[in-house]
């Protein structure tokens, strides 16, 4: 070959094969790479308390109308709306001056009849005496006997017409046949009240102790419950109270030493002091939500507004315990289209989709199938591996989380919603109706500025409303110096 063309193929050749050699190198660099570190917790195993919450709404134990008896006029009202009453406290009081003369009337026909048996019964006396000696005949005897009969029948016909007279009058003195909450007045004070129509309702009342708190269990956890609680699985109260499941011994135990109670979370993230127990649970099942209709008793021996009927809050039910429950944090699980996964780190720390079936509770999830306790899981950043990949494994301690307590906002004097509740509840107010007094201090000072002529220290910028306003004086002008809208031209030009 010449040597002429040889040596400018050999460097051509050269530098086509340079490209290639040199991103094989980066290959080679590019697989050595470090592996990507993963955070992993080892899953634990431990009995689990088994607190289910629903959302509930609470409900007086009575709730019911005071009703007028009698007719009349409404004369007084005798309580203040919305206050709490004993029984046998007085509400209203309807116009009693008829029902007093019926009374008398009725007073007046009883002494009649009973002054009637009185010489009924002397003519009787006298007529047996007589007819033992064959003085008068025997159809005297009997006439007299006939009239003492009849008179004393009248008399107890005058004294019931004495006790309905004295009903009535009671009647127009409305009170409270329960102890509870009044409600606002159906009927104002000057009407003419009728017992059988609608202005009969006078106001209506609702008993606070006991409460009732009304929720629904789901069919699907109920069954979960049930299922858990024959095999073993889930365990209702301790084995001292296992024997207080039974109904007789249910209903004669205290909420607090029932197996199984009931808490009430308030609004405010506190939990009402006093515990509950169920005393209804329905036998079938709501077609229409799939669930059990469930009502709690709750005491409230200070009748305190705490829990108000109609109130929506959200209920605990406690005693349940989950027996060797697997439990796994929130973040560990993965949610896809064919359900919860969960990334399992092997002998060889390589990763591995593990399908599984599990239930949220507080942060964490108890698994029922598909991890056992001590493999390795990954715990965060799911979405950054993919199966098969070989990673380093930063195992971390889980551990079952305590619920904390929620942050209450504070006032604007620096105190927190807590503390003020507290304060509220410790000064022990009596429980009567509230009426707003006039605050004349700011009034009495605004005229006292404005004589002393006092001007404030400086004023930086106008007040919101002012500047508003001075905004809108110069775009009023423009608009009344600013033509006519187009709209209105062509008419213009028509009369033109």
């Amino acid at each position: 070959m010449n040597k002429k063309f040889f040596v400018p193929a050999v460097l051509t050749a050269s530098l086509l094969l340079a490209p290639f050699f040199c991103g094989c190198k980066k290959a080679e660099q590019a697989g050595t790479l470090p592996m990507a570190a993963v955070n992993a917790i080892t899953v634990i195993q431990k009995d689990l308390p088994w607190d289910i919450e629903y959302p509930a709404q609470v409900a007086g134990s009575l709730d019911i109308q005071i009703r007028a008896q009698v007719g009349g006029i409404l004369q007084a009202r005798l309580y203040n709306e919305g206050e709490y009453v004993t029984a046998g406290t007085q509400l209203f009081q309807i116009d009693d001056t008829e029902y007093k003369v019926a009374l008398e009337k009725a007073e007046g026909a009883l002494a009649q009849a009973q002054a009637e048996e009185r010489r009924t019964k002397r003519t009787y006396s006298r007529m047996k005496r007589l007819r033992a000696d064959n003085a008068v005949s025997q159809q005297d005897y009997d006439n007299a006997l006939s009239a003492y009969e009849t008179a004393q029948a009248n008399v107890k016909v005058a004294k019931a017409g004495v006790s309905d007279a004295e009903i009535n009058l009671g009647y127009t003195k409305v009170t409270a046949p329960i102890s509870g909450i009044a409600g606002k007045e159906a009927q104002s004070v000057g009407s003419l009240i009728s017992p059988a129509g609608e202005s009969g309702l006078l106001t209506t009342m609702v008993q606070i102790n006991p409460l009732y708190v009304n929720f629904s269990m789901p069919s699907r956890q109920f069954e979960k419950l049930s299922a858990g609680f024959i095999s073993g699985q889930i365990s209702i109260g301790t084995e001292e109270q296992q024997d207080k499941l039974a109904a007789d011994q249910y209903r004669r135990t205290a909420a607090a030493d029932a197996p199984i109670y009931v808490e009430v979370l308030l609004n405010n993230g506190k939990i009402y002091p006093e515990k509950g127990k169920i005393v209804f649970f329905d036998s079938t099942e709501n077609t229409q939500t799939s669930s059990l209709a469930m009502k709690a008793e709750f005491a409230n021996p200070k009748n305190s507004r705490a829990l108000m009927p109609g109130q929506f809050v959200r209920v605990r039910l406690v005693g349940a315990t989950y027996k060797n429950a697997i439990l796994i944090p929130s973040s560990a699980v993965l949610n896809t289209a064919q359900g919860m996964m969960a990334y399992v780190i092997d002998a060889n720390d390589t990763i591995v989709a593990r399908p599984i079936q599990a239930q949220l509770q507080d942060d964490m999830y108890i698994v029922t199938d598909g991890l056992k306790a001590g493999e390795r899981i990954v715990s965060e950043g799911l979405i950054k591996v993919r199966p098969g990949q070989q990673v380093q494994v930063q195992l971390k301690d889980f551990t079952q989380p305590q619920p904390t307590a929620s942050e209450q906002p504070l006032s604007q004097d620096g105190r927190s919603v807590a503390v003020l509740e507290e304060e509220i509840e410790a000064s022990e107010a009596p429980d009567t109706q509230a009426l707003p007094q006039a605050d004349n201090s700011a009034a009495a000072a605004a005229p006292t500025a404005e004589t002393d002529g006092a001007q404030p220290a400086a004023q930086t910028e106008p007040s919101a409303p002012a500047a508003q306003s001075a905004q809108a004086e110069p775009a009023a002008q423009a608009a009344e110096s600013a033509p006519a809208p187009a709209a209105a031209q062509p008419a213009n030009a028509a009369e033109k």
